[in-house]
């Protein structure tokens, strides 16, 4: 079974079992957070939602916050000596999908 769930204005294809990085959380580690907002089941029979699925809920684990790797952003006007460096992490929240409900 999986499912199609929308999670920080995304969309994921997730099983039971499956690790996946998130828009960052509010939800402690180790802690359960369920995701209510599946758009589609998939399996033996196809659910197809009218933009959601009817009391189908995705229940996962939080397994850790963390901020992904540096990108550096170079902003540059020519014959103007602007130049500007600066760099992003962007936080995010490493999710275990424990179970799927439809």
């Amino acid at each position: 079974m999986y499912a199609v769930i929308e999670c920080g204005g995304k969309q994921y294809r997730v099983q039971e079992g499956d690790s996946f990085r998130v828009e960052k959380l509010a939800a402690e580690v180790g802690s359960t957070v369920t995701i209510d907002k599946v758009l589609m089941v998939g399996g033996e029979n196809i659910q197809i939602g009218n933009p959601v699925v009817a009391n189908a809920k995705v229940i996962c684990k939080v397994l850790c916050q963390d901020k992904a790797k540096k990108i550096l952003v170079f902003r540059y006007k020519s014959k103007k000596n602007i130049r500007k460096r600066y760099g992003h992490r962007q936080p995010f929240t490493q999710i275990l999908v424990e179970k799927i409900e439809a």
